[in-house]
């Protein structure tokens, strides 16, 4: 039987991060699924997400572990099995001038309404024209059924408005 394991991973970027992780998942017996990684800050900084046989599940933990003495700090969790809750899935892309705060009130807005953030990528960037500080959102969002689009849109727009930003939300391909 297989189980999974969730993995958070921290540490000063240089190059040989990911080999070092994937050798010890790999000899541990272990199959790389699911990750995002990224270069912040002149931080290395990864979420996987690993499949590996039930039996072999805590010698590959203590295994990983040992990346600590590499200067990694992780958080290592068991997975669940359960299936994904119901509902409908749906993108949302943001554009606008940076402030503090937008994430916040976003994010605000979609618990109020029962709405999962599944995944969510945010950048920031100077505008092309103008130089001003830009921020930009993607989100997957899982909807619950009752909630219509039109209504989840209504609050979204109400919200674009008070923020100054553009908002779009589309249903997930």
């Amino acid at each position: 039987m297989m189980t999974s394991i969730v993995l958070t991973v921290i540490g000063q970027d240089k190059p040989g991060l990911v080999s070092a992780i994937s050798q010890k998942i790999t000899a541990g017996g272990g199959n790389w699924l699911d990750s995002r990684m990224a270069s912040l800050g002149g931080k290395f900084a990864g979420l996987l997400l690993v499949s590996v046989p039930q039996e072999k599940a805590e010698a590959l933990i203590s295994s990983l572990q040992a990346l600590e003495q590499q200067g990694l700090r992780l958080v290592i969790e068991h997975g669940s099995t359960e299936a994904a809750p119901g509902g409908r899935m749906l993108k949302l892309a943001l554009t606008g001038h940076d402030r503090p705060g937008i994430v916040r009130d976003i994010s605000d807005a979609l618990a109020r309404r029962k709405v999962n953030i599944e995944e969510m990528e945010t950048a920031f960037f100077s505008g092309s024209f103008s130089g001003e500080d830009m921020f930009e959102m993607r989100a997957t969002l899982r909807a619950p059924a009752e909630l219509t689009d039109d209504a989840l849109r209504k609050t979204l727009e109400s919200l674009a408005n008070n923020l100054m930003v553009d908002i779009d939300l589309d249903a997930a391909v």
